[in-house]
């Protein structure tokens, strides 16, 4: 499988982009019903007009050799995150599976939690924020507004500074609402937007074309054993998130 990103760039990448195949997939869980990746943040959970090999497909090479799988291997896709965005995808390898964890996270009853690196110092050092976001389906982009409108979603979400570099804040969020694009639109609306994300408001890219947006952790039900499963996702490798990292664990 190819790992080149073909895209039409409005700032060429400087930096090596490393997508996932198959023989870096990395797993973070896996049993008979679901199976857990850690994205890189190239890759795509849902096909687009760029034509590059979707995560799932990936998913489904690594089931087919492992168990040497004769015949079409079933993932279903359960929830999606943005391209630029790194971190945990979860995938049914079930139908059964997949219906009942569709449902779980349409019913909020899944718990995500979100590492972000954003300019600038948060409003304050913990808050819940509820706004309303209307998405511009040409731009695919978000906007973000204090008052309810038409064509615009109720959206929520808690968060928690948890350390301050020279010029970035490292930031912890929990996202009640799954709208589009929320938590990039959200932290552009509270002034501190997400560094790389110049679609909301970072004066420049990541050299690789990331977003300093990682999908941390979640905890969800089983699908089938009906107990509660927590799983995290180690970070890229960059000196930003090495930073949170530290300062995560007092280092």
């Amino acid at each position: 499988m190819s790992t080149t990103v073909k895209k039409n760039w409005a700032q060429a990448p400087v930096a090596p982009i490393v997508s996932t195949r198959l023989e870096n997939l990395q797993v973070l869980f896996e049993d008979n019903h679901v199976i857990v990746v850690n994205k890189r943040s190239s890759d795509i959970v849902q096909a687009d007009k760029t034509g590059d090999v979707v995560l799932s497909d990936i998913v489904k090479a690594y089931i087919k050799k492992k168990y040497n799988k004769p015949g079409e291997v079933f993932v279903g896709t359960v929830h999606r995150i943005d391209r630029p965005v790194s971190g945990i995808v979860v995938y049914a390898k079930t139908s059964k599976a997949l219906s009942r964890l569709t449902v779980a996270f349409k019913e909020r009853e899944v718990q995500k939690t979100y590492w972000a690196v954003v300019k600038g110092e948060m409003p304050k050092k913990a808050d819940t924020v509820i706004n309303y976001l209307w998405k511009d389906e040409k731009q695919n982009k978000t906007f973000s507004f204090k008052d309810a409108g038409k064509g615009r979603k109720e959206s929520e979400l808690s968060y928690e500074v948890k350390g301050k570099g020279d010029h970035y804040s490292f930031v912890e969020i929990y996202p009640k609402t799954g709208r589009h694009h929320q938590i990039r639109a959200t932290m552009a609306f509270l002034g501190c937007p997400i560094k790389g994300d110049v679609k909301y408001g970072s004066k420049r890219t990541n050299e690789n074309a990331s977003v300093h947006l990682h999908a941390r952790k979640i905890n969800f039900e089983h699908p089938t054993k009906k107990q509660r499963i927590e799983i995290t996702a180690p970070l890229p490798e960059d000196v930003l998130w090495d930073a949170f990292l530290r300062t995560e664990y007092g280092m």
